[in-house]
């Protein structure tokens, strides 16, 4: 299902939301466990200030996770993301329901994922994206890949693709260029 470049911005034109999977997109995929047991995660702060960027320009955020996780939660609330749908195995119930509380129509939606569980929702979205690491069946039918891996900028790379594709980018920066 893979697009052009310009009907990928087409589609990502259109984007009042932007949902995000957590395990291979905000991360690596890893999962690191402590002496005592407990999770660690890894965020890059690329992709928490790209998410912010897309925020300022109007458009909302959402998680959708299979897992629970405390560090989640807690990356959300730092980066402003008040829609966090966590434990959600069914992710496709998850998004439908987000669409409803956000008021927003599937076209006007986009998610990025990287294994066949984000399928339901990635088929179903207006602009559907993945990493390169993503898996095979999930990477043929997405409208975009990232070249940047999950974890290591792909969710900055995402927010600016989408960011340029709506005139919204040299807004967004800006601020920094003064």
């Amino acid at each position: 299902m893979q697009q052009s470049l310009e009907e990928s911005m087409a589609r990502a034109r259109r984007i009042r939301l932007m949902v995000f999977d957590v395990d291979g997109v905000l991360t690596d995929g890893s999962l690191h466990f402590g002496a005592d047991g407990e999770m660690i995660k890894t965020f890059n702060v690329l992709d928490g200030h790209g998410i912010k960027l897309l925020q300022q320009s109007g458009v909302i955020t959402a998680i959708i996770s299979a897992r629970q996780s405390a560090l989640v939660a807690r990356r959300a609330a730092d980066l402003g993301i008040t829609h966090v749908q966590q434990g959600v195995h069914d992710k496709l119930s998850g998004y439908q329901a987000l669409l409803a509380e956000c008021g927003v129509e599937a076209e006007a939606s986009g998610f990025i994922g990287d294994d066949v569980i984000d399928l339901p929702v990635l088929t179903r979205v207006g602009f559907a994206a993945s990493v390169p690491n993503g898996h095979p069946e999930v990477r043929s039918r997405v409208h975009y890949v990232t070249t940047a891996g999950g974890g290591r900028g792909a969710v900055r790379e995402l927010c600016d693709f989408i960011l340029r594709a709506q005139g919204n980018y040299e807004a967004a920066l800006a601020p920094y260029l003064r």
